[in-house]
């Protein structure tokens, strides 16, 4: 994922209003996070606690600022999350929801999905697991699953994007 700074994450939410965006707490770490081996930026609001943010990758050019809202009742036992779908780590797993963008998303329309509840995703796709057999190739599975990850955010920003 490319560098991002405070200004261009302001910029880039397609379902916040300017309100939200302004109040929205940013991470204090920005000039230190690993960006290349982010798929990508996700945090909680500090001021507001049922409240997150995620930076999805550039569509086009343009990076995805979406806000979210963690849901009120969470998932009962085990869940795998809908994004790394990695069942190896003891990573917790949250129901979040988003409003979609346009008019739809002013109706009142969200969509809603299990994710890491902090946002753990990137470093769960590149975590190897054991060897499972002589011979297999570990960097070639890594990559899958880096891909897996990239088009299931990239999915999610479609059906808020668009509707499907």
């Amino acid at each position: 994922m490319l560098e991002l700074t405070e200004s261009t994450i302001r910029r880039c939410f397609v379902n916040a209003s300017r309100k939200e965006v302004a109040s929205a707490g940013l991470p204090a770490d920005l000039e230190t996070r690993p960006w290349a081996d982010l798929d990508y930026l996700g945090w909680h609001d500090p001021k507001f606690a049922k409240r997150a943010y995620v930076v999805l990758p550039a569509l086009d050019g343009k990076p995805i600022g979406v806000m979210l809202r963690l849901g009120d009742a969470q998932p009962a036992g085990p869940q795998i999350c809908e994004w790394c779908r990695d069942h190896r780590t003891l990573a917790e797993v949250a129901f979040f929801s988003a409003r979609r963008v346009g008019e739809s998303g002013r109706r009142g329309n969200t969509v809603g999905t299990l994710i890491c509840r902090r946002f753990e995703c990137s470093w769960n796709v590149r975590n190897d697991p054991p060897l499972p057999y002589d011979g297999f190739d570990q960097d070639a599975a890594r990559a899958a699953r880096i891909d897996a990850l990239r088009l299931r955010v990239a999915a999610f920003a479609d059906m808020l994007l668009t509707g499907r």
